[in-house]
């Protein structure tokens, strides 16, 4: 749990640190970002090593295979080259390799093309994305089989933080495209005299431009003239048109799913009122059926037979049990009774809802049914007007 949590805030933070570093910092091979390189490095290698021992679910969710050797083989054939490439550091070992070969390659022009390119090659570990969206997926799983209120708000946190970061990397882009060119006359950057401001104004600018682009509501602060800035704009249009698309609908999808048994609750009285106005049942019929309603659902809906007819029969009989376990807490009938007979008479009770002045039973008709009461109160009338009050544990019938 703590390794997955650690890993988990290390791939954030490289995901927001890493583009905002080779975009605006001319130097990034002062000490402080090496040693934020060198240890996250050292932790994604190491992650990189534990995927071979961690084991794997299968897809029907069946079996976690622990075999190392298949752990080994799955994991070669899935992420393991986009894992392997996103956690080596490239960018240093390229500098290295260069440094050997051209002791006084800084003093040349060679050498900030060479700079550009470890750029470049540094944005390799932006793959990290992808392990960022499995160690995501793992915590819903973890949410969604405990809380299903906390799964959809992670999920709608993720989502939005996707959108977040997916604006951060486009303002990113935005400005890196200028840096690689070395800030043409035509570009942006230059247009807007801002080559020498402070890295936080440069993002600020270059973030705004982004998500006016993404967000289809201008082009920030001029619009693009070179070809260069032509292209970006039609880049982060297309991605914010998509990602905008792509929100809608999942936060759509998330927003039924967060209680999708109340709406198939008013999708079904939908129905009845239409009954109810189809056949013009009258005011007071319609009151005692939209009651009856609101105590047998309760503003829910399940189908509980379909839920319980694909459960095993243990597991069908032990949520019997639980459901009942008050009704067989007050019934004295129950509280002493074999507990294998107590359990074959609950999975053959039905549950059933009755109104205030409801008729359940008459005295002198054939008896089909046996009642037992595990909440409310029932009135007995006899013949001669005598009158008996039945609660919570009695049973009649």
């Amino acid at each position: 749990f703590y390794w997955d949590l650690t890993m988990l805030l290390l791939m954030v933070g490289n995901l927001i640190i890493i583009p905002v570093g080779i975009t605006f910092f001319k130097d990034e091979h002062t000490p402080p970002w090496i040693v934020f390189n060198v240890v996250s490095d050292t932790f994604f290698l190491m992650d990189l090593v534990l995927n071979f021992r961690t084991g794997i679910v299968k897809e029907d969710n069946t079996e976690i295979i622990l075999d190392p050797q298949q752990i080994k083989i799955k994991y070669l054939r899935s992420w393991f080259v986009v894992d392997f490439i996103s956690s080596i550091p490239v960018d240093y070992i390229f500098l290295i390799v260069e440094t050997r070969i051209d002791s006084d390659f800084y003093k040349t022009a060679r050498a900030l093309r060479i700079v550009r390119f470890t750029k470049i090659l540094s944005l390799l570990r932006l793959l990290r994305l992808s392990r960022l969206i499995r160690y995501i997926h793992q915590w819903e799983e973890i949410f969604h089989m405990t809380y299903d209120l906390a799964s959809a708000m992670v999920r709608i946190v993720n989502l939005i933080g996707m959108m977040l970061l997916l604006c951060h990397w486009d303002g990113c882009l935005q400005f890196l495209v200028p840096m690689l060119q070395d800030f043409p006359p035509d570009c942006w950057v230059a247009k807007n005299k801002m080559v020498n401001d402070t890295w936080g104004q440069q993002y600020s600018y270059a973030l705004f431009k982004a998500m006016s682009h993404m967000l289809c509501i201008g082009y920030g602060m001029y619009p693009p003239v070179g070809m260069t800035d032509v292209w970006l704009t039609i880049l982060s249009m297309i991605v914010g048109a998509t990602c905008y698309a792509m929100f809608v609908g999942h936060a759509t999808a998330l927003i039924q799913s967060l209680d999708s048994s109340r709406r198939q609750y008013q999708e079904k009285y939908k129905q009845v009122e239409q009954y109810m106005s189809f056949h013009k049942l009258p005011a007071d019929m319609r009151q005692r059926i939209h009651d009856y309603y609101e105590h047998r659902y309760q503003g829910k809906m399940f189908d509980e037979e379909s839920i319980l007819g694909e459960l095993n029969e243990p597991l069908r009989e032990e949520i019997i049990n639980f459901n009942c376990r008050k009704l067989v807490a007050s019934m004295p009938l129950f509280a002493n009774a074999d507990p294998n007979f107590v359990t074959s008479m609950l999975t053959k009770l039905r549950f059933e809802v009755f109104q205030p002045g409801d008729y359940i039973i008459r005295e002198g008709t054939i008896g089909k049914k046996m009642y037992f009461i595990q909440h409310g109160v029932v009135s007995v009338l006899t013949k001669g007007n005598k009158e008996t009050k039945l609660s919570d544990g009695s049973y009649f019938g």
